[in-house]
């Protein structure tokens, strides 16, 4: 095999990775747009291995007669293993281990996400501390992954990472439970997962809104230190889940329970459009 053979692999495994995203999520995909190239192709890698596993606890593999818990338990082992080969037949752990090299994801993070996703495959409520657990490795560690991407190449100083850090984990924390309360249909009766520990009602849906327009506020703080490569499609994700956040506040308890609340496509443009320029002119 010739490097012009591997380089076109190379190719395909990213476009096929990339679908994942199109597939199954048009405000991260869209987000997705305002990264430089290379940034992109990587923030996408990953986003098809999580969602792949996400997908495994979520009704795709007991649909198809399989066992979530042996089917996530393989995968994670391929997902570890990949990064020791150039070469996979399968086209997203191809391009997951070319970006796991390329950027130094820390596998740390990765099991920590793995952990999270077989409480799915068996635990249907959770406490304050499970919540607060469970968040950790959906989520916040997904911020921590992104950020390796972020930063290939660059060693910006403790303190910068730092509050690097922090942003990254207040943006996933943000995003998951904006998600939980989009998901709150299909979770509970599809799933009969409960993460909030108790009906939800207007003081907790309240409660929940305020946490997360906070972690958006503190993750707003670590954008400025982001590599301009990154910001802007940062910078339009927190945009269209902060959109999110406020419309899920404005819903009624009976709505978020009936629909899923979403921002129309035109809206999107407009928010990462003004994502972008803020960024710009900052």
């Amino acid at each position: 095999m010739n490097d012009s053979t591997l380089s076109r692999y190379d190719r395909m495994a990213d476009a096929a990775a990339a679908q994942v995203i199109r597939r199954y999520s048009t405000s991260f995909s869209m987000a997705t747009q305002a990264l430089d190239r290379a940034t992109r192709r990587d923030i996408r890698n990953l986003y098809a291995v999580v969602r792949i596993a996400d997908e495994i606890v979520d009704g795709a593999a007991a649909q198809a007669n399989e066992c979530p818990e042996t089917a996530l338990d393989v995968y994670e082992e391929q997902v570890l293993h990949a990064p020791h080969h150039r070469f996979h037949s399968d086209p997203v752990l191809h391009a997951w281990a070319n970006t796991h090299r390329r950027c130094g994801i820390n596998n740390d993070h990765v099991r920590a996400f793995f952990a999270s996703m077989r409480r799915d495959t068996a635990q249907l409520h959770y406490t304050e501390r499970d919540l607060r657990e469970y968040i950790y490795g959906s989520a916040e560690v997904i911020g921590l992954m992104c950020l390796d991407i972020f930063l290939r190449g660059r060693t910006p100083s403790d303190h910068e990472r730092r509050a690097m850090e922090d942003g990254a984990r207040a943006l996933g924390s943000a995003f998951q439970k904006v998600n939980f309360l989009r998901d709150l249909t299909e979770d509970r009766q599809a799933l009969g997962r409960s993460y909030f520990g108790a009906p939800l009602d207007d003081d907790l849906k309240r409660t929940l809104t305020r946490q997360i327009t906070r972690e958006l506020d503190l993750a707003c703080t670590a954008i400025p230190l982001l590599p301009a490569s990154a910001r802007r499609g940062v910078a339009a994700a927190e945009a269209l889940f902060r959109e999110l956040n406020e419309r899920i506040a404005q819903a009624s308890v009976e709505e978020l329970s009936t629909r899923r609340i979403s921002v129309p496509n035109h809206r999107k443009l407009w928010l990462t459009a003004q994502a972008i320029r803020k960024v710009k002119n900052a």
